[in-house]
């Protein structure tokens, strides 16, 4: 073969080579996430969901994009936004986002939507829920295991059926474990801004320990922090949510009620790539390890043998339908 011949064979392989990195470039997918207001450093739920989705960034080579609301009446045009980018699946976190979800999915059919914590009832949405009730249950029977004075906490963010769902859980956990137990309940307000506002979660957990509260579960996104603050200051207990919180107030934090919401991402976008994605619902809950409480070097030492037995046991009636738990949708006609 003459130079000539070999430079332009050489140039005909490398002109191969550069078109086939082109096509390579444009095969990943393309995953945007919305947050609440709260944003995806809350150390909660949406924190939860962005390590979902730097999993898919990382295991799955995916472009991703977050967009962190401004205020609840922004979800709409920034779905409209995402939509119209064209990105390949676009997931919405957090109940309130579903009317936006309504609005927008059925202008947009050929656009992959899913939505956590609600049901969207569109067939190009996946909509995911959880059995929260389950977990909650788990934690009050260990609360109420726990407890020295008899009395333990619920403090609630926004008051949605949602979050009275994790109070309905928790009480009969709790009461399950110890029948005498007194259950005191508050929520932090019935507006959006309840996910976010510590100072008034410290006040209300203050005033439970003041009434004799040990143990006291908050479901309250962000505003939980000032409820963490709160046992700290008392040397009483808590029990966080969502993400396993057990690290913010090592010592103080007794369990952790966790929603796998950063796997449900994951899962997502993994059916995505494969071409199985689909709309319609799923359901996490304790069978399929969508929620759980934690148990880690944080809180290994302050929960007894005994309790995590009993914990145990009725984590096993619960899988297996030998033990109902009551659900707060079932018993208010929602769904």
């Amino acid at each position: 073969m003459t130079i000539l011949g070999f430079r332009t064979a050489s140039l005909g392989l490398l002109t191969l080579l550069f078109s086939f990195l082109a096509q390579g470039e444009g095969t990943g997918i393309k995953v945007a996430l919305i947050t609440d207001s709260a944003g995806k450093n809350d150390k909660s739920f949406n924190e939860s969901a962005y390590r979902g989705l730097l999993r898919v960034e990382k295991e799955l080579g995916a472009e991703i994009k977050v967009v962190e609301a401004p205020d609840n009446n922004a979800y709409e045009t920034l779905l409209r936004s995402l939509s119209e980018k064209k990105y390949d699946l676009i997931i919405s976190i957090g109940f309130l986002q579903r009317d936006a979800i309504r609005k927008v999915a059925p202008r947009f059919p050929n656009q992959k939507y899913a939505l956590i914590d609600a049901d969207a009832g569109l067939p190009n949405v996946k909509s995911v829920l959880f059995e929260e009730q389950e977990g909650s249950y788990l934690v009050g029977a260990l609360a109420a295991l726990h407890s020295k004075t008899g009395v333990v906490g619920f403090i609630g963010g926004m008051d949605v059926p949602l979050i009275r769902r994790f109070q309905m859980g928790y009480e009969a956990g709790a009461k399950q474990a110890n029948p005498k137990v007194q259950v005191l309940s508050n929520y932090l307000g019935v507006t959006p801004e309840a996910w976010n506002n510590p100072p008034k979660a410290k006040e209300l957990a203050l005033d439970q320990i003041q009434r004799k509260a040990d143990v006291i579960f908050v479901a309250a996104g962000n505003s939980g922090i000032g409820v963490f603050d709160a046992v700290e200051a008392k040397k009483v207990f808590a029990i966080g949510v969502d993400s396993n919180q057990n690290w913010i107030r090592p010592g103080r934090i007794l369990t952790s009620m966790v929603k796998s919401v950063d796997n449900a991402v994951f899962e997502m976008a993994q059916a995505l790539k494969a071409g199985t994605f689909q709309g319609g619902t799923s359901r996490f809950g304790l069978k399929n390890n969508g929620v759980s409480f934690a148990v880690d070097s944080f809180n290994k030492s302050l929960l007894s043998k005994e309790a995590l037995k009993q914990t145990e046991t009725f984590k096993a009636e619960i899988i297996s339908g030998k033990r109902q738990v009551p659900d707060y949708y079932l018993k208010n006609g929602k769904s």
